[in-house]
């Protein structure tokens, strides 16, 4: 009996080794990631996989020229946790060394999609033809929902490389970023995947036209069509958002981080030049501004920024979680302030500031002189997805604050 026990806890000894080992088991190189969105469309992406030194792992998402570092790596057992920087989304699944199966998760707003990872698959999309005639270089006119009331439109920016398609879809209220994709035949296939969001595009093309649809995780879809249009441009960003007729000035108290409530008529920011930013963590656009902004700071002392924080986090406690480790990644210096949690819905936003016209997109950024009076407010923000449009925009930016302070 004795002898038995031996054996059985030997066994089970062993068995344990082996599933803390299990993590040695995942293989470096590249991966091929796989979401089931609306549909039975698949969403692929790619990830790098590396081993350190100390036997953890670090991970690379590539969109396009876009790579997102990833060092938030949890591993226990088979069992594998992948939180991408900043955005509280990650990937969480079963693995062995060559599959990981599992799904993404926003707890926030209660959000699963399914995936398969498949190790030693470097093509984001496979081509079953080898030649195709036609190119989609250049600018569409795109309108997403066509003649639906929820219609709007968008500018298609895409450079074509043989069957290699990169490029990205600008709107009024910001852009799709890095797209990465092909152009198999007649069929353009392009996706982004950046643990906030999940793109999917796909549409027929001819030489003057697409019509496709969009798919956004496996919570939404909707149509599109585009045509070519050198000449196309979208609506001014700076004519969007306006103060309401019977308000001069714009003005808040909100709570930061450390409980200690902020206001924008406090005397730190009396006779200074201010740009108030309306984000949100959970956003790629405002994580693009929010970079260009720390960027920018450290180079001029001549502006105050202040964020206005509009949260999908289910509790303040998590928000202002979420809120911290957006400064700590970045490197954030000016505060970031609680405006919002439960919901980052944009006429509940528009109540907390309602000298504004209406919120229409993260990010909103609003420009005010030394007097305290709002000279400029610009809607939604084009990234560095966006090529030259990032570049013009950050040298109006430069512009208009050196403008403001020097009065």
């Amino acid at each position: 009996m004795r002898f038995s026990i031996a054996v059985l806890t030997i066994l089970l000894l062993l068995v344990g080794c082996k599933e803390d080992k299990s993590n040695d088991n995942l293989l470096e190189g590249f991966w091929l990631v796989e979401m089931n969105v609306m549909d039975n469309q698949v969403l692929p992406f790619n990830l790098k996989v590396s081993k350190k030194d100390n036997g953890s792992y670090g991970m690379q998402i590539y969109n396009a020229e876009e790579v997102i570092k990833v060092d938030e790596i949890e591993v226990k057992g088979d069992s594998i946790t992948i939180k991408t920087p900043v955005f509280e989304g990650y990937l969480s699944g079963r693995f062995t060394k060559d599959k990981i199966e599992g799904q993404f998760v926003q707890e926030s707003l209660n959000r699963n999609v399914p995936f398969i990872a498949t190790h030693g698959i470097e093509n984001r999309f496979f081509s079953n033809k080898k030649y195709t005639d036609r190119n989609v270089t250049g600018i569409w006119e795109t309108h997403f929902s066509p003649n639906l009331d929820t219609e709007y439109v968008g500018k298609g920016i895409f450079l074509q490389e043989d069957e290699k398609i990169t490029g990205t879809f600008r709107t009024n209220t910001g852009d799709y970023r890095y797209l990465d994709g092909i152009l198999d035949g007649d069929s353009l296939k392009l996706s982004a995947f950046d643990g906030a969001h999940a793109f999917l595009f796909k549409a027929k093309v001819t030489d003057s036209s697409m019509t496709g649809f969009f798919y956004s995780g496996n919570h939404f879809k909707e149509p599109f069509i585009a045509n070519r249009n050198d000449n196309f441009e979208l609506s001014d960003p700076e004519s969007l958002t306006f103060l309401k007729e019977g308000y001069d000035e714009l003005a808040f108290t909100f709570p930061e981080t450390d409980g200690n409530m902020i206001a924008l008529a406090d005397e730190q920011y009396r006779d200074k030049v201010v740009v108030v930013q309306l984000m949100g963590t959970w956003c790629p656009n405002c994580l693009d501004e929010t970079k260009f902004l720390v960027e920018y700071l450290k180079e001029n002392e001549n502006v105050e920024v202040i964020g206005l924080a509009f949260e999908s986090a289910k509790t303040e406690q998590l928000a202002f979680k979420s809120i911290e480790r957006l400064k700590n990644r970045i490197g954030v210096k000016y505060p970031i302030l609680l405006a919002q949690y439960g919901t980052y819905d944009k006429l509940k936003a528009q109540e907390k500031l309602p000298m504004l016209n209406h919120v229409l997109s993260y990010p909103t950024t609003i420009f005010i002189d030394k007097k305290g009076e709002v000279r400029k407010i610009h809607t939604g923000f084009n990234g560095p997805a966006t090529g030259n449009k990032f570049i013009e925009f950050k040298k109006d930016f430069d512009k208009f604050v050196t403008s403001l302070s020097n009065e």
